[in-house]
């Protein structure tokens, strides 16, 4: 198989080849950032609602930006151009950088920019036409959800807890109520709406909660982020799940049993329906 191209610290090699000392401090400390972007027939989904969340996030950990915009987009391109995959997905990583071991954020220290392309593992036609299941879990995580971190060790304990019993993502709650999945936000419909969990500390702002907001205006669906507790949860009409890979998917199963009333329990609603199909417009007038 040919050696996948990636770029570090703005410079393009084999992946194969691209070394990073054992003093960075994403590898010490998993102090740094990340971010990953959609990319359907070789154009860049939202890119600029990534770039946002990336800039944020960096901030948030004082991190500087190593890159202006134009070099963030030529170097997503040129991996983009590399890959054979017409759909794909780039990722970022952003480290504090390489300094003696120290808690203390060191000064004057270089960022370590690390890029690559993966091609798309979208979700199966059968997971879209019957839903997938997930489990619940207590939210043990740190309490900033909002930096998308490398520091992802609660999350992959947390995605290990669904793998192990088959199903496909860990619904997690704090203190009675949603906050989201291993890897996906959450959403549920209530009598035609959809709700998801308010921006808080606790969650990641998924580029898709602005882009379901703009959806759902467009489909006439009510939209609204609140509270949602768990009782919420179990009693939806519908649950969704929502990721850069994810995109919107549904959930038809949580601990074992079916979500849903009456004829669509267990099944994908009319919610999801709707908003799938606006989904897959949007990528066709929403990529650069």
């Amino acid at each position: 198989m040919t050696d996948t191209l990636c770029i570090l610290n703005g410079e393009q090699m084999p992946l194969s080849q691209a070394r990073v000392p054992v003093l960075d401090r994403g590898f010490i400390f998993g102090d740094g950032i990340y971010d990953v972007a959609p990319v359907y027939g070789r154009r860049l989904f939202r890119f600029d609602e990534h770039l946002a969340r990336l800039t944020r996030s960096l901030a948030k950990v004082r991190i500087d930006n190593p890159y202006t915009r134009e070099q963030w987009l030529a170097h997503c391109r040129a991996l983009v151009a590399a890959s054979p995959a017409e759909d794909q997905v780039v990722y970022i990583q952003v480290t504090r950088g390489v300094a003696p071991r120290d808690h203390v954020m060191p000064k004057g220290v270089t960022p370590t920019v690390f890029m690559m392309s993966s091609p798309m593992k979208p979700a199966s036609a059968e997971q879209r036409h019957k839903g997938v299941a997930c489990v619940t879990a207590r939210d043990f995580r740190w309490e900033r959800g909002d930096i998308k971190s490398t520091s992802l060790l609660g999350n992959v304990l947390a995605r290990q807890i669904s793998a192990d019993q088959g199903a496909l993502e860990t619904i997690m709650f704090r203190d009675g109520h949603l906050t989201e999945a291993a890897s996906s936000n959450v959403w549920i419909a209530h009598e035609g709406a959809l709700l998801g969990p308010p921006k808080s500390d606790l969650v990641l702002e998924g580029i898709r909660v602005e882009l379901l907001r703009e959806l759902c205006e467009d489909c006439g669906i009510a939209y609204n982020l609140r509270p949602l507790t768990e009782a919420d949860v179990r009693s939806a009409d519908e649950v969704m799940l929502s990721s850069a890979t994810k995109e919107i998917l549904p959930v038809t199963s949580i601990d074992g049993e079916a979500v849903g009333h009456g004829a669509l329990r267990g099944k994908p609603g009319p919610v999801y329906a709707r908003l799938h199909e606006a989904y897959q417009r949007a990528k066709q007038t929403m990529s650069i």
